[in-house]
């Protein structure tokens, strides 16, 4: 690992007689060029004196600032980190780690929200307007046929969390009507309808020709979308999935699509990635690959939400985005 290290702070800023604050970055090694400028200025700017490095001694670190890598961290040498700082919004991959018993706080991003947002209204509309399509039949043949508009067609998001409750309001302000689902009750001024449980779930998906996947991955959710409930949605229905890739059991997505069940699948995650280039997903006539770029964590935002947290932890006052790990997110 690089000894690479970044001062940072006026002289004092951290508590009185504590000296710098040591954030280790533990993070893969293709982020460290993104971070290692932004990330110090990030922390001078929110007022934190702070060494940033990626080989702080364990027994010295106050923060770590994770990114999962090839190995999950052993977190119990770091004796005196007050928390560990996440990069990505998604941390199912860490929270099942039995060495992590300090707090965990997971990236809300305002760089993260947009993105998501953009991505989904886009292949919403996209799918919506009959848009691929039109493209492929530039032939010369005049076929006027004006889609139905977003208010005659059922949406559902599942997950209303930071990105999906974003992404359901940007859809019911096109006009969309949308059914928000979560597992916990929720009540969201602007939607069609908010349900919660299980019989929420399929109420939810009865019917619905755009389903927006972004829950979180967690025991409960995984494989969410399987034969019985891609069956509830109307024939001819869109999936997409900006959220995890095991929420779909894609043995019953691949039999729905070649049934003709569903019209498509616009897919951004994956239960193996890269996605490999021999999985059936890559050649299918109906579904639609994006690299896992819905939400990508811009570094300059997510600088300002990991120096917030510093700021506070630092000033002894609550961290944000705190996770609950029993219920994983």
């Amino acid at each position: 690992m690089s000894t690479d290290l970044a001062e940072t702070g006026p002289p004092g800023s951290g508590p009185a007689g504590s000296g710098p604050a040591k954030v280790l970055f533990a993070a893969p090694d293709r982020l460290w060029a993104d971070y290692r400028e932004v990330l110090p200025a990030a922390l001078a700017e929110a007022g934190v004196a702070a060494e940033l490095s990626r080989a702080h001694p364990p027994g010295d670190v106050d923060w770590i600032v994770h990114a999962s890598g090839p190995a999950p961290l052993d977190f119990s040498p770091f004796t005196r980190a007050k928390a560990v700082l996440s990069l990505w919004a998604g941390v199912e991959g860490i929270t099942a780690n039995p060495t992590l018993r300090i707090p965990l706080a997971r990236m809300v991003d305002d760089g993260l929200r947009q993105g998501m947002v953009e991505w989904v209204l886009g292949h919403a509309l996209r799918h919506h307007l009959g848009t691929d399509a039109q493209v492929l039949r530039q032939d010369g043949v005049w076929r006027r046929a004006a889609p139905k508009l977003a208010r005659d067609r059922p949406v559902a998001v599942l997950g209303l969390g930071e990105l999906g409750l974003a992404a359901a309001l940007a859809l019911s302000a096109v006009g969309f009507p949308v059914t928000g689902w979560s597992r916990q009750p929720k009540e969201v001024p602007g939607l069609a309808r908010c349900l919660s449980g299980r019989d929420g779930l399929d109420a939810a998906l009865e019917g619905a020709e755009i389903v927006v996947l972004l829950t979180p991955l967690t025991r409960h959710t995984e494989n969410l979308m399987d034969a019985a409930r891609l069956a509830r949605l109307a024939p001819g229905a869109v999936l997409l999935n900006p959220g995890r890739g095991a929420l779909i059991d894609d043995a019953a997505l691949l039999a729905a699509l070649d049934e003709g069940r569903l019209a498509h699948a616009t897919l951004d995650v994956f239960r193996v990635e890269p996605l490999p280039p021999d999985h059936p997903f890559w050649a299918h006539p109906k579904v639609t690959v994006t690299p896992h770029v819905a939400a990508e964590t811009r570094p300059a935002s997510a600088a300002r939400v990991i120096a917030e947290n510093v700021r506070r932890g630092e000033a002894g006052e609550p961290l944000l985005h705190l996770v609950d790990r029993k219920a994983g997110y």
